[in-house]
């Protein structure tokens, strides 16, 4: 059985920076699969924050955080990192870590295959 594993949320001022972490296990990570990051918050759906492509590192950023997010995978632990910085209020939400299959799972979250449990990032104006 898959299992994620998310760590690094916290509070933090506008402008300040979080990364956080995320580990699969009980999982064969196939090079057609593809890591990511989707966050929600309080009264609004979830969305799609970024997603990495296993073998050939492709990334996908939603608009809102291009240029301040980087999203980062190591396919030997199964892990990805999502390094965010110059945070801003309105990403102040619960990020879960998601795994699945294909090159765009950012514009496809029906193929994730795993979620996390999700860690909360909460910015302060």
């Amino acid at each position: 059985q898959v299992h994620l594993v998310e760590s690094g949320g916290g509070s933090v001022q506008a402008g300040g920076s979080l990364r956080l972490s995320c580990s699969a296990s009980g999982y064969t990570y196939r090079n057609t699969d593809s890591m990511g990051w989707f966050r929600q918050a309080p009264g609004k759906e979830r969305e799609a924050v970024a997603c990495i492509h296993k073998s050939d590192g492709r990334t996908t950023y939603f608009d809102s955080v291009r240029g301040r997010f980087t999203v980062s995978q190591d396919n030997a632990k199964i892990s990805s990192y999502l390094q965010m910085n110059d945070l801003k209020p309105e990403d102040t939400a619960t990020y879960y870590c998601a795994l699945g299959y294909g090159v765009y799972l950012c514009q496809n979250p029906a193929r994730v295959e795993a979620w996390g449990q999700g860690t909360q990032v909460t910015v302060s104006s």
